[in-house]
């Protein structure tokens, strides 16, 4: 199941960007589609203390994946798309190796991941409007659904014999955004990588909320967490994508670091004709 639901969602994620843009295409992959397979195998594989436990690392595991959003946007603006993975995952597992020495609790690790993404919110670098992302071969989606599966057996293999911290750690590896990101920056430059891993840190509330849900009912509830947290999910992506929204209208900006939009209200009225011009 994890070797098929991250590749469907990478290619779901790339035809939502071909059509309403990478930021959309950048919340899909921030969902919990790879670390909910993971956790939900651990729990059916090592029960539910082992999965509470990795649940709770997973939200330290959120601050590695806002870090890696951010050092890939600048990376991106100096470095072809190899070496932007690479900088970028170094980056990954230094934040990782600092964390796995941290006591996690829930509440800790909540704190932690929600800080982290809003800092990484404040330090994306803008990114300028362009034309939404087009296919360019055939083999574009073929592609990234086979680099996708390759990276989750290389992380899932690698987490799975080094209990529930690493393997919470591990979970929110940047695997799909990894994919996406890279094929974005060669295929289609800084500016839209940037806009997508912006749509990535909107998508890590709700990855939070998931997390926070599993550690908290798998031990009462077992298997039905999983579930319950798919709910919470969808729920709060719906909550922060109205609020982007109300934002952006209040606010006038048009994307994370963008232009502000110039609505009616802030164009110059044109001087009215005739006798009343001088009501101006």
């Amino acid at each position: 199941m994890k070797l098929f639901l991250a590749p469907l969602l990478v290619v779901g994620s790339t035809l939502v960007g071909w059509r309403w843009g990478a930021g959309v295409a950048g919340i899909l992959v921030g969902l919990p589609i790879v670390a909910g397979p993971i956790l939900f195998i651990s729990y059916c594989l090592h029960g539910g203390d082992f999965v509470g436990r990795a649940a709770d690392s997973s939200l330290l595991g959120l601050v590695a994946l806002a870090v890696f959003a951010v050092v890939f946007a600048f990376a991106a603006r100096r470095f072809g798309w190899f070496a932007t993975v690479g900088i970028s995952w170094v980056a990954v597992l230094a934040v990782d190796f600092g964390l796995s020495f941290v006591p996690v609790t829930t509440i800790g690790g909540l704190v932690l991941s929600l800080a982290a993404t809003t800092v990484a919110m404040v330090l994306m670098p803008g990114s300028e409007p362009s034309a939404r992302p087009r296919r360019s071969s055939v083999w574009d989606l073929p592609g990234r659904a086979v680099a996708t599966g390759v990276l989750v057996l290389a992380v899932t293999t690698a987490s799975s014999v080094l209990g529930p911290h690493w393997t919470g750690l591990l979970a929110p590896f940047p695997v799909a955004t990894s994919v996406v990101a890279a094929f974005g920056h060669a295929q289609h430059g800084a500016d839209v990588t940037a806009r997508t891993l912006a749509g990535v840190l909107m998508g890590l509330f709700s990855f939070a909320a998931f997390c926070v849900t599993v550690s908290t009912l798998v031990r009462p509830l077992g298997g039905a967490a999983f579930a319950l947290g798919v709910g919470v999910t969808v729920f709060v992506q719906l909550l922060v994508v109205l609020a982007r929204r109300e934002w952006r209208a209040s606010s006038g900006v048009s994307a994370p670091g963008g232009r502000r939009l110039f609505g009616s209200r802030n164009r110059r009225r044109k001087a009215p004709s005739g006798r009343c011009r001088w009501l101006r």
